[in-house]
């Protein structure tokens, strides 16, 4: 009775980690899945059988891969109600685990209301399964998009190809050893399951080259020197969606308010930044209007405060700033080019803009609040979304407490609506508590666990700028250019679990923030990178290098290479603008504004491009503030451009 004995011996590898599994399985050395498999198991997402062995090419059933799912994805939401197969009675030994997969949605079953809990499952299914717990989509015809991945795309079922377009565009999919070969029909090995989940959970364990839709490019990939400075900002962020009235952040103290944990305690003084980005919606048209976005700012003490406003801008995305296709790279020195308030809000700020709508300075009495913004955030038509992204850089000479707060505008009694007043305001900040829906809660980051929600943030970050002046040595005056034809990487926006391979986290620490929020800025929204690189060319030859701005795909492969996507992918992940400042061939210096978008795992167009004689330095400036709607990290690549040897 094979299967009974398969049973007893593949539940206990699923459901259990036994001291056998904790070592080094005896049949998977040299395997192409050996890592993935080997960190699968100490997270109990695998095992191995009890005489040691983990039988790789052996093949997985639906049931056994129900198991699985449900331990790889143990908090997936309920999705729907349960059903009775006929082929799957309650004395079933996986009878609870197939309900359970049901009514996540990551099963169906066939005609006839079976489920066929003992077929091998098939590579399209464990495919798509995947696909649907990661939430993945496809909009389109995938036909064409499947042709590009995989030379035997004709043999993918009709009802799986909009799911295995996306798995394939999320660079989930698995193929070994012909990367271009799906075998869609083909029964999946467990071997084959464990590397298709190591993807789904950002477990970066496979060999590149077997990952469907990726390039590999050798360079050097290297930790950004320097470090965040210690100006604080204030981060609201959390809730993103904002659907009722109340404290967005508050680092006011508790003491007399209604809600005491709605108030952080953290005074300002001296340089601080303001960062903010949300977003409203209305589903139905009795959802539409106004909510105004409130900035306050409270002098505690018995003397006048002034507040300097350096630079700030706000923005939202419909009509100020739409997301809006544009060219890769656009010179863009007046902020004409932009998509999304994210984008033009950090493009103002790096150009050191204080837009129209806010004071050059707010002198605050003692004891008393001002406004510092007072914004709407309109939806006139349902069903639509609207956002504001607000970026501040402040100098206060006193002690000074910022709430940020979500009102919906007042009806006057002729019936037309107005902004709130600053005692409309203050009676919120008093009296109300936090706004929500709340965002999901952050996964604890002692020790990792997969998967992994940085979830958004809410509070006083530490850092408003990163300064990287990037040489051989802290004793040496300039970066050596790499060899012909190679590069080296410098890592920008690095997050925990994803540092490409270099280790440095660069997410600023929370000072303050509330329980149910990021535990780091994880994205470092509106920090300002500012990277001098003095590049020289120290070979007899003359070289021409290129320094540019690069999205890879995430993974942790180590520090000599990099992943991006071949196909190209539509799924942006950065776009913003970037300064360049540079000395050019005729030695003028010469500066840009260039406004980038960069997909998924896309190699970037050189920002700059300098010819160097031997023995020639010439410095290379890059700044930008990070914008928010871009998800990290990026690189910094110089690149000698010739062939490689």
């Amino acid at each position: 009775m094979r299967f009974s004995l398969s049973f007893l011996t593949t539940s206990i590898a699923l459901l259990s980690l036994s001291r056998l599994s904790a070592m080094a399985f005896t049949d998977v050395q040299n395997h192409w899945a050996e890592d993935c498999i080997n960190q699968m198991a100490p997270r109990k997402l695998v095992s191995g059988y009890p005489d040691g062995t983990f039988r790789p090419n052996a093949t997985i059933t639906r049931a056994e891969f129900a198991v699985l799912m449900l331990n790889a994805f143990p908090d997936a939401p309920v999705r729907r109600a349960g059903t009775m197969f006929k082929d799957v009675p309650p004395n079933h030994w996986a009878h609870k685990a197939i309900q359970d997969a049901y009514k996540r949605g990551f099963f169906s079953g066939y005609p006839g209301g079976t489920f066929l809990p003992n077929q091998p499952i098939p590579r399209v299914q464990a495919i798509g399964v995947l696909a649907g717990a990661r939430n993945l989509s496809f909009s389109g015809l995938p036909e064409g998009t499947l042709r590009q991945y995989f030379t035997d795309a004709g043999q993918i079922p009709d009802y799986a190809k909009n799911a295995i377009a996306a798995a394939a565009i999320n660079s989930l999919i698995v193929n070994y050893p012909n990367v271009k070969q799906l075998k869609p029909n083909q029964t999946a090995t467990r071997a084959e399951v464990t590397a298709l989940i190591c993807r789904a959970l950002f477990i970066y364990a496979v060999p590149p080259q077997y990952i469907a839709g990726v390039e590999i490019r050798p360079q050097e990939v290297r930790a950004l020197p320097g470090r965040l400075d210690t100006v604080p900002t204030f981060n609201s962020n959390s809730p993103e969606l904002v659907r009722t009235e109340g404290i967005l952040l508050s680092t006011f103290p508790p003491d007399g308010k209604q809600v005491p944990s709605a108030h952080l305690n953290f005074p300002f003084q001296e340089r601080f930044d303001i960062f903010s980005h949300h977003i409203a919606r209305a589903e139905t048209q009795a959802e539409t209007g106004t909510l105004y976005q409130g900035i306050i700012v409270h002098n505690p003490s018995d003397k006048p405060v002034t507040v300097e406003v350096l630079q700030a801008a706000s923005y939202l995305s419909a009509p100020e700033a739409p997301f809006q296709e544009l060219p890769d790279m656009v010179d863009n020195p007046n902020g004409t080019y932009y998509s999304g308030p994210g984008s033009r809000t950090m493009g103002d700020v790096l150009r050191g803009v204080r837009q129209g709508i806010f004071p050059a300075q707010l002198v605050i009495e003692p004891g008393q609040s001002q406004i510092l913004m007072n914004q709407p955030i309109s939806i006139e038509r349902a069903p639509a979304s609207n956002g504001r992204s607000t970026m501040m850089r402040l100098r206060s000479d006193g002690l000074v407490y910022v709430a940020n707060l979500a009102k919906r505008a007042v009806r006057n009694s002729n019936g037309t609506y107005r902004a709130p007043t600053l005692n409309e305001w203050q009676g919120l900040l008093e009296n109300g508590d936090v706004a929500g829906p709340r965002d999901p809660k952050p996964t604890p980051l002692d020790p990792p666990r997969q998967p992994t929600v940085f979830s958004r943030v809410g509070g006083v970050s530490e850092g408003a700028q990163w300064r990287a002046d990037i040489t051989d040595s802290p004793n040496v005056d300039h970066l050596s250019i790499p060899q012909s034809g190679k590069a080296i990487s410098y890592v920008i926006g690095t997050v925990h679990l994803i540092t490409l391979g270099t280790g440095q986290i660069q997410s600023a620490q929370m000072l303050r923030r509330y329980s149910d929020t990021a535990y780091f800025a994880h994205s470092n929204y509106g920090v300002e990178y500012n990277i001098t690189l003095p590049l020289k060319n120290i070979t007899s030859q003359p070289q021409t290098v290129t320094v540019s701005i690069q999205t890879p795909l995430k993974d942790e492969g180590g520090k000599d290479l990099l992943l991006f996507s071949n196909p190209r992918v539509e799924q942006i992940f950065f776009r913003g603008m970037v300064k360049v400042s540079y000395e050019d061939d005729g030695g003028q210096t010469q500066t840009r504004y260039v406004h980038l978008v960069q997909r998924r795992g896309q190699p970037g167009e050189p920002l700059v491009r300098l010819n160097l004689p031997p023995g020639v330095s010439r410095q290379v400036q890059v700044n930008l503030v990070y914008p928010p709607d871009s998800t990290p990290p990026q690189v910094l690549t110089v690149r000698t451009e010739g062939d490689s040897t």
